[in-house]
């Protein structure tokens, strides 16, 4: 039977230098400029960051303290933020974590974006105040 090759990171070449690269230890840039969020809360304006109520905003971070926590922690928790504790652990872990997110993306509104409004011809303006 034959072995199966082992995978190795591909290596790049820059013509003008002639070095190699790993892809691994590449960066990439989007592009896009810092994500700006927009207060959607009285307390978010006044400087409410998040993190009071579930000490994170990270999903991951979220989850391992979750998995940390033994059922009756667990239950305890789900009552402080506001749901009501069930007794199947996998089901109460799934919830907490769906209102987690909730609350993470309640507190990251992008922006909108303020476009100026596209000007309009005279012909179309005249149809317009037709119907006024």
């Amino acid at each position: 039977m034959p072995r199966k090759p082992k995978k190795t990171a591909k290596k790049t070449t820059t013509k003008a230098s002639g070095k190699t690269t790993k892809l691994d230890q590449m960066s990439q840039a989007h592009g896009k400029k810092e994500e700006e969020y927009e207060p959607t809360t009285l307390d978010q304006i006044w400087g409410d960051d998040g993190m009071g109520k579930y000490k994170t905003l990270d999903n991951g971070e979220y989850e391992q303290q979750i998995r940390a926590m033994g059922k009756s922690e667990l239950q305890m928790h789900a009552t402080q933020v506001g749901l009501i504790p069930v007794d199947n652990r996998e089901t109460l872990t799934a919830r907490l974590i769906k209102e987690f997110n909730r609350y993470v993306a309640s507190y990251t509104v992008p922006a909108q974006s303020k476009k100026k409004p596209s000007s309009v011809s005279n012909k179309a303006m005249k149809i317009l105040k037709e119907g006024s």
